[in-house]
């Protein structure tokens, strides 16, 4: 078993890290106002570290879960960072969202170190995280690629080899592009009906009989229906003005 430390115990971070422990892993995570409650996990055995430098110096594998690029770089080049803990052929797994160039720049300074770096960004919900059944896009060299499966496995139902480092951020961004703008479409749409004055069953039943039909409609029913909003705990935000192509694209 991997001594493996885990960095962002958000909302999908939270079931990555109990199936970590569920699966007879060392696990260590960092202490951070933005995690859940971890007192399940410190139960359990599971240790805390106060920076992200002390955390790499005891682990063979440090697992990132946060919020984006600009998080990313800062708890691994940060004056505390991971880098400056990091131990020789530690693997540095970043299951994150973030921007391809900069997901290419990090790798190049982790391995400089002496570290393997592997993008893993992921797809679902929190609810199949819980379960371990996230989608894995990974990006790294099919040799890494293989070392890290058994890791990924205890949390993911279904592991994608995307291509080298940085794919795996690609093809989540355009996934996202993807899914979160039907969300988005379909929210809109449900908005106008119930302004419209249309029955939200109906609305979602003919919806469901034709070309509606969908994961954004089967995720959204719950809220439509019954304002419950467990089915889908994410929202959308502006970030900056780049295009898809430009955000895709990988500039060095």
């Amino acid at each position: 078993m991997k001594k493996i430390g885990m960095i962002g115990i958000g909302m999908m971070g939270h079931g990555i890290a109990s199936n970590l422990v569920k699966h007879g892993h060392s696990l260590s995570v960092l202490a951070h106002a933005g995690n859940q409650p971890i007192d399940d996990l410190v139960q359990q055995g599971v240790k805390t570290f106060t920076t992200p430098k002390d955390l790499a110096a005891h682990s063979d594998v440090v697992i990132l879960c946060v919020t984006g690029t600009p998080q990313v770089e800062a708890v691994l080049m940060g004056e505390e960072g991971v880098l400056n803990g990091l131990r020789p052929n530690t693997l540095v797994i970043d299951c994150s969202t973030a921007m391809p160039a900069s997901t290419e720049k990090i790798a190049q300074a982790v391995m400089a170190q002496g570290g393997l770096f592997v993008d893993a960004p992921m797809t679902r919900t929190p609810k199949e995280a819980a379960e371990g059944r996230l989608n894995l896009l990974v990006g790294a060299d099919a040799a890494l690629f293989e070392i890290c499966q058994p890791i990924l496995a205890c949390f993911a139902e279904n592991i994608v080899h995307v291509g080298p480092v940085g794919a795996g951020h690609r093809m989540k961004l355009l996934h996202n592009y993807v899914s979160l703008g039907s969300v988005a479409l379909l929210a809109e749409a449900a908005a106008c009906a119930q302004v419209g004055g249309v029955n939200a069953q109906t609305f979602v039943d003919v919806l469901a009989m034709g070309g509606g039909w969908g994961a954004a409609l089967e995720r959204l029913k719950p809220f439509i229906l019954n304002q419950d909003n467990t089915g889908l705990r994410f929202t959308v935000s502006k970030i900056g003005r780049a295009s898809c192509r430009e955000r895709v694209s990988s500039p060095v």
